[in-house]
């Protein structure tokens, strides 16, 4: 029996996070506790107001399609290479975004595995934002 979660078995992924972040064990079977996870108003409404990093793993390509203000973006193929600007510290709320949740949601498992106790993903992702209207700017150039 694959005991892959559905994530893994796409080869492309399983590559991109094996490669940002080492050998990535799979996700258990079922949605992450919501404890984990955060709506998208609320992720909104926390970076906004400072209190939580939001960090946009999707790629530069996609980043120029529109960004959330104030958002950190960090391809998720250069996550491993720059893990260090991901806090830690438990007291600086992490949250990750990409366009659907799904990558966002592996690298939250990802980073969970190497003591990250501070990091959700956002539900939805960038495509849900888009989708409600929220505000986008462009990204500062690279």
């Amino acid at each position: 029996m694959n005991a892959l979660h559905p994530l893994f078995r796409r080869p492309a992924l399983r590559w991109a996070l094996t490669m940002a972040l080492g050998a990535v064990t799979a996700l258990p079977a079922g949605a992450a506790p919501s404890a984990e996870r955060l709506g998208l108003e609320a992720a909104r409404a926390d970076a906004e107001a400072g209190r939580a990093l939001l960090v946009d793993i999707r790629e530069p390509h996609e980043h120029a399609t529109g960004v959330a203000r104030g958002a950190k973006l960090l391809p998720m193929r250069e996550i491993g290479a720059r893990l260090a600007e991901i806090p830690k510290d438990a007291a600086q709320p992490v949250l990750l975004i990409c366009n659907t949740q799904n990558r966002s949601r592996a690298v939250w498992q990802a980073l969970r595995e190497r003591g990250y106790t501070n990091v959700r993903y956002v539900e939805g992702g960038m495509s849900e934002w888009a989708r409600r209207g929220l505000p986008l700017v462009k990204p500062a150039a690279r």
